[in-house]
């Protein structure tokens, strides 16, 4: 498997093409085909003050966004001229309640999503929508950039947060490519339970699997010594100088992790490393 076909997604709001750099760079590493989807969002439109609106109002809404998107088109086309890479610019107006529907539509044709960190002083609103509707929707493996990351080099150490769940699997299995041009990989398993199937040995079927395609694995224990699997996560990273997390992406449901938080919304604001994730 390779990543033939690398998508990123460009809205307006500060600092827009952060991460396009990055993606640019990634889809060379791998002679893949990088499309850049910029997105003009009509916010006007709210549910169902829809009937309520004039047709004037509607209308600035709608050529607020497509001069954005006009102007967001043009800076990435001036960056894409530096390379001679193969890319692709598509630009779409919509309003922000089909947005789920246009990332759907564009990314499930894509090996791999690349996004910017969705959370922070740098984010809008709508990233955590994208990067949801990639994974919940379009149900393609997304990599996300730390703040300030510009380029990209081939993680040489890598760590798995494994927890034997569907998600991370497939996030392992998205990330194969990868790990076979690294140098390590470390598959990092919190608190096993004691009266599992795999309490003997645990983290060593996946480690065998990675093993056959070639992929050097260490495992690691990590005891639950703080009071998130998020921050015991970032201090291994720090441990084990970690050039990449791989992990699945919520196992618990999406509005549970929203209100009351999770390892998933914690890792996609805090995690200081590009985050490779899968559902």
């Amino acid at each position: 498997m390779t990543y033939s076909s690398i998508l990123t997604v460009v809205t307006q709001g500060d600092d827009a093409l952060r991460g396009l750099d990055t993606a640019m760079a990634l889809a060379a590493a791998n002679d893949a085909h990088l499309e850049v989807l910029v997105v003009g969002i009509d916010r006007t439109i709210q549910g169902y003050a829809y009937t309520e609106m004039s047709a004037t109002l509607l209308e600035v809404g709608l050529k607020s966004a497509r001069t954005d998107a006009e102007e967001l088109e043009a800076q990435v086309a001036e960056r894409l001229k530096t390379t001679d890479m193969r890319a692709s610019v598509t630009q779409v107006i919509t309003p922000l309640s089909m947005l789920t529907s246009v990332i759907r539509r564009h990314a499930r044709f894509a090996d791999l999503v690349v996004l910017p960190k969705p959370y922070g002083a740098k984010a809008n609103y709508e990233e955590p929508a994208i990067v949801e509707a990639a994974l919940f929707d379009a149900q393609v493996p997304v990599l996300i950039l730390p703040d300030g990351m510009t380029g990209w080099a081939a993680p040489g150490r890598t760590a798995v947060g494994w927890n034997e769940s569907d998600e991370s699997l497939r996030a392992v299995r998205s990330a194969i490519p990868m790990l076979m041009a690294g140098d390590t990989t470390y598959v990092s398993v919190i608190d096993p339970p004691q009266h599992g199937q795999d309490r003997s040995d645990p983290g060593g079927l996946l480690a065998q699997f990675l093993a056959r395609h070639g992929v050097r694995c260490e495992i690691d224990v990590l005891a639950r010594s703080l009071p998130t699997i998020s921050g015991v996560l970032i201090r291994h990273c720090s441990d084990r100088d970690i050039d990449m997390l791989v992990m699945g992406a919520y196992g618990r449901a999406r509005w549970s992790e929203a209100m009351f938080g999770g390892a998933t919304r914690d890792m996609l604001e805090n995690c200081p490393v590009p985050l490779f994730m899968a559902h």
